[in-house]
């Protein structure tokens, strides 16, 4: 007998162990070394206590009409006992169950009156509809609430979510909080919502708590007020309700009380001055309701085993009397096991009452609930006076949120208004307000020097692929995948810098630890290299980390998702500074409160078209033309970029790089830019030179280059030369005198391989002779001017200026370019000859070839004299990117500075860009090609005469407008497969079309 005892004993408890296995979710909280334990200091009779005002001095977002007495009246005067009490419950509803759950509550709408639903899982669309369904069987409209805490996302699919409060606790700025809040109310109510059950109100100073934390603004009792009082202006503000949560605070716990009751063991006047603070102020600012926690506080509720939620002494005594609230009280959810572990149901939901609430919340059985109200209702527990307090507080609500007058939730367009992508560019404020620098030794942070190696390591099982090419878009990043500490250590050995990213799931529940061998990792590499240790976690995960010291700098992203990836990126290289401060405490060393603001050094960054005053709508307008000049075979691909006010607002790539379709076009592909390579190339070193004041606006061409003396071309001056106003030739075909009878490349010219004599190639297995380049210069001084002293175009300009830089300088130019500016700027993808560094399938090819090199251009130069240099050419020769090349316009836009250098003064830059010859018909400035004067010329002729520019033969322009702030790039190949066909792109005006749209899109 006694061996079939103990068997029973063993089976039940393991089927108790199992069951509590499968219905309990255990949060993991961050084990915390023992020398990182935070010391939170003790309050004390200095803790600033707040005084509330008198009741009728409290802000009233909803105030009082003679309407509302009169129909609040009416309908509790028509009410059956049934009908009132069954106003008491809010009961839980799903989008996401089956036919049978929503019969369910069909019937105790109809049946039993319910007051009201709060809904969980589902789907906009589903919940819209089935509100309307349960509405209609109401006799008395219903109540609709949902836990929105970060958005209808917290419950539902297909909706947007913002950052969790922990990360808005970061940040400094209230009216961004407040424009969330707008946002949240504005959705809610579309979606016929009444009560967002928000927001957090606990002051989360234990790091352990495992339901609180992220879901908290923090653990200073005045951010969590500041930041809740914005969001709860934006929301109410827009007609819908807000509950501040969990009273009297449950920040202070490490129990989670959707299974078991949490103890709160402060005094009452650590309560009154840290947990109450929230509360007493936001009463003041007009919230509407509270929900009262179930937690276990004997310093006001002596009987351990009752939950606040049950208690008359917290809900009625502390929260009604000392308080003075007298908006709506719910209890929190009656289903959770920190209360329903204390009564049955119906026994809870009577507690509940008795105690004070007003609503009911997640009754697990309604029927027996009434009964039990009943009861107590005929044996005089419940008087008359009592239900009528609560029910008709919950009628006056009623009609004060508009359910006097209710209208079913319009179906229509419901996706599009919940999702409208302004919504992004609300978010990208909020992380580039957020984002935390924490510790910055050596002032690391901006990374100002580009020209050192930096690498990345990735941390954590979650994506980080816009943090990478984010990265990657300021300067060469070398991602190392090795998790061998030794053989990375070794391969970090060179590297000035490695960049560290914690990627952890932004799924709010996720576990977020760091693991023992990224801590080892994190210690051992930044005992070699200087590192930057960027988290996107919640900040308490850092808690792991035993030591600090020997990391150099240290960010706070809080969490994983594309733009806080992109923000941080940007504040790392110094396209934005940081300004967020941490909402907790992360050490003794970073406290709450503590960030380090970093500078802006003025380098490109990324954001919405809203964000910088454009109509985000307007540039679906551009996709509409490209993919036009791509259908209509006026180009195989193009890419696209805008930037203004210094951050890069659109960027895309259309079709592909043949009309073969194999290749689709990306946006770090590179093109042969043409005449562009005028202006990125030759012109800001000629820029320089003139800074240093080594030649005047007056200095002629005999004096720059002694060639030049005793010729036609002697007296051009540099003025006349820049503006194309030096009566200088078109261009002439060099490349013609150097073919056979055959019109093949002349051996007497070219070989096909590379020797020290032919060290110049032109194309694949094709190399001229070094002489050639004085040949071409001959023919280039010998050459007649033009009859009349007029504008006329020529790439002789920038041939010649070659020359001079590369004379003056004792550099080629292709390292001129680079030394002086590609590689301080980050611009990695824009050089001559590119196929020395890239793979031929990452460059849109531009020609067929088949009058000269005979082959398929791709990676050469497509210009036939820049090809005979050695391709490179002053007037042609560079291949880049979109970005790359607005990388250089935003550094003319910023007159001579970007990346907290200064390239040349802003004098020279407004020298350049001035036109000298106007009043003659010469639109030209200084390298600079500028607006037209009359009715045709390289704009859409909607930009300001300051604006300034270049494009390029193979179909590409690159132009900024100083007065809109305006950077537009365009880049194609249009001269694939052959160069000599009918310049559509151009006759079609699809450049300028693209620039007229973007002016459009200006709404500020």
């Amino acid at each position: 007998m006694s061996k079939l005892v103990y068997r029973i004993v063993i089976v039940i408890v393991f089927f108790i162990f199992v069951n509590c296995s499968i219905n309990k979710q255990v949060t993991k909280v961050p084990t915390v070394p023992k020398n990182q334990e935070i010391e939170f200091p003790e309050v004390t009779i200095d803790e600033e206590v707040y005084i509330p005002r008198i009741k009728n001095e409290r802000r009233d977002f909803f105030p009082k009409t003679e309407g509302e007495t009169v129909w609040v009246d009416s309908i509790y005067n028509q009410m059956t006992f049934e009908e009132k009490v069954g106003q008491l419950f809010m009961v839980a509803a799903y989008s996401n169950k089956d036919a049978a759950h929503s019969a369910e509550i069909d019937k105790l709408v109809s049946d039993y009156k319910i007051g009201g639903l709060i809904f969980f899982q589902g789907g906009p669309g589903r919940q819209a509809r089935l509100t309307n369904r349960y509405q209609a069987k109401a006799k008395v409209p219903l109540f609709i609430g949902i836990d929105a805490e970060w958005g209808l996302s917290m419950r539902l699919d297909s909706t947007y979510r913002y950052p969790w409060n922990m990360t808005l606790g970061a940040i400094q700025d209230l009216k961004l909080i407040e424009k969330v809040g707008e946002n949240m109310g504005k959705e809610s109510k579309r979606l016929g919502i009444h009560f967002n059950f928000s927001p957090v109100l606990d002051i989360n100073t234990n790091p352990k708590n495992p339901i609180i934390g992220f879901r908290s603004f923090g653990e200073n009792k005045k951010n969590v007020s500041e930041k809740a009082i914005a969001l709860m202006k934006g929301i109410q503000g827009n007609g819908v309700f807000t509950t501040g949560k969990h009273f009297p605070g449950h920040g202070d716990t490490s129990t989670d009380s959707h299974y078991a009751l949490p103890l709160v063991t402060a005094s009452k006047e650590h309560i009154e001055k840290i947990e109450l603070y929230p509360y007493k102020r936001m009463f003041d600012e007009g919230m509407v309701s509270v929900m009262v926690a179930h937690l276990s506080v004997p310093s006001l509720e002596s009987d351990a085993n009752v939950p606040t939620s049950l208690s008359k002494n917290v809900v009625t005594d502390l929260l009604k009397k000392e308080l003075g609230f007298d908006g709506l009280i719910f209890t929190d959810a009656l289903n959770m096991k920190a209360a329903s572990n204390f009564k049955k149901p119906g026994d809870i939901d009577l507690e509940a009452f008795l105690a004070g609430n007003d609503v009911l919340l997640f009754s697990e059985n309604v029927p027996v609930a009434v009964e039990k109200l009943r009861t107590a209702y005929q044996d005089g527990v419940i008087t008359e006076e009592r239900l009528a307090e609560s029910v008709k507080k919950i009628l006056k609500y009623k009609y004060k949120i508009g359910l006097n007058a209710y209208e079913p939730v319009e179906l229509i367009n419901l996706y599009n208004e919940l999702n409208m992508p302004a919504k992004n560019a609300l978010t990208y404020q909020l992380y580039e307000n957020a984002v935390t620098v924490i510790k910055n030794d050596d002032e690391l942070l901006p990374i100002k020097k580009l020209d050192q190696k930096i690498a990345y390591i990735k941390l954590g099982d979650d994506d980080n692929t816009t943090f990478v090419s984010t990265l990657k878009k300021y300067t060469e990043i070398t991602e190392i995948k090795e998790t061998n500490l030794d053989s990375i250590k070794k391969q970090l050995k060179d590297f000035g810098t490695v960049i560290i990213g914690f990627h952890k799931s932004d799924k709010a529940w996720k576990n977020h630890d760091f693991n023992l061998q990224e801590i080892q990792l994190i210690e051992g590499i930044s005992k070699q290299n200087k590192v930057i240790l960027d988290v996107f976690a919640k900040p308490y995960s850092m808690l792991q980390i035993p030591n600090f010291d020997n990391i150099t700098a240290v960010v706070a992203s809080y969490q994983n998702n594309p733009i806080a990836q992109e923000v941080s990126a940007e504040i790392i290289f110094g396209a934005l500074g940081a300004k967020g401060k941490l909402p907790v405490s992360i050490t003794n060393q970073f406290r709450a409160g503590s960030g380090i603001k970093t500078e802006s050094i003025n380098r490109l960054g990324f954001t919405l078209p809203e964000n910088v005053g454009m109509n985000a709508t307007k540039f679906a307008q551009i996709d509409k033309i490209a993919n036009k000049a791509i259908d209509a075979k006026m180009t195989p691909g193009i890419q696209v970029l805008v930037a203004r006010k210094g951050k890069v607002i659109y960027q895309k790539s259309f079709g592909y790089q043949t009309y073969a379709k194999q290749v689709k076009v990306k946006n770090t592909d590179l093109y042969d830019v043409a005449s562009l390579t005028k202006m990125v190339a030759t012109l800001p070193n000629v820029m320089q030179v003139y800074d240093k004041h080594k030649v005047s606006l007056e200095t002629t061409l005999g004096e720059m280059l002694r060639e030049f003396k005793n010729s036609n071309k002697e007296n051009i001056t540099f003025k006349e030369l820049l503006s194309h106003y030096a009566q200088l030739q078109a261009w002439i075909p060099f490349y013609k005198e150097t073919l056979d009878a055959n019109g093949k490349p002349s051996e007497k010219y070219y070989r096909k391989t590379y020797s020290k004599e032919f060290s110049k190639q032109v194309c694949e297995n094709l190399f001229i002779r070094n002489d050639y380049e004085d040949t071409i210069m001959k023919k280039i001084i010998n050459s007649p001017l033009l009859d009349k002293k007029e504008y006329k175009y020529s790439d002789f300009t920038f041939i010649i200026l070659k020359k001079y830089l590369e004379k003056v300088t004792g550099k080629s130019l292709d390292e001129l370019t680079y030394t002086n500016f590609y590689k301080s700027m980050g611009m990695n993808n824009t050089m001559f000859n590119p196929l020395r560094k890239f793979d031929a399938s990452l460059i849109a090819p531009t020609e067929i070839d088949t009058y000269y090199r005979y082959t398929t251009l791709q990676g050469y130069v497509h210009d036939m004299e820049a090809a005979m240099e050695g391709g490179i050419g002053g007037h042609a020769g560079i291949f880049s990117n979109s970005l790359d090349l607005a990388k250089m316009m935003q550094m003319y836009l910023q007159k001579g500075t970007y990346g907290d250098k200064e390239y040349f003064s802003e004098r020279t830059f407004n020298d350049f860009n001035t036109c000298y010859f106007c009043e003659s018909g010469n639109r030209r400035g200084l390298g600079f090609d500028k607006p037209q004067l009359g009715t045709s010329g390289p704009t859409c002729g909607c930009v300001a005469m300051s604006s300034f520019g270049h494009t390029g033969f193979t179909g590409t322009m690159a132009w900024a407008d100083p007065e809109t702030d305006i950077i537009y790039i365009f880049l194609s190949n249009r001269t694939f497969p052959d160069s000599n066909a009918s310049n559509r792109l151009s006759k079609e005006n699809i450049r300028e079309d693209i620039q007229k749209i973007i002016q459009e899109a200006i709404v500020e």
